[in-house]
């Protein structure tokens, strides 16, 4: 399962992390994000001591939703070293997460 990350670790976590962090803005209302959510979970799983995946619900936590800018989930952000280096809007591929992290790896 991929990590729960909200508004109060989200510091530690991602913008804190020495590996890529995956992060994947979604809600449980949205459609695409069900379709999204067991991609994000392999994928914690193949990256396992590599990088760090998690989820951010954006009902529950809206402060780095927003300030990164997200209005459409499900959106995936790919941080490398606290900045933000890549940004998946709408359903991809789980080879196209894996590549984006293998980048940076």
């Amino acid at each position: 399962m991929a990590l729960e990350i909200n508004d109060s670790n989200f510091q530690e976590v991602v913008l804190d992390s020495d590996k890529p962090v995956m992060v994947d803005f979604w809600a449980e209302w949205c459609g695409p994000c069900r379709m999204v959510g067991p991609i994000i979970d392999e994928i914690s799983k193949d990256y396992s001591g590599k990088a760090i995946v998690g989820k951010l619900d954006v009902d529950n936590n809206q402060e780095f939703a927003a300030k990164y800018g997200v209005r459409n989930i499900p959106t995936v952000l790919i941080f490398n070293k606290g900045e933000l280096v890549d940004r998946k809007v709408g359903v991809s591929s789980k080879q196209t997460y894996a590549e984006a992290l293998d980048a940076l790896i």
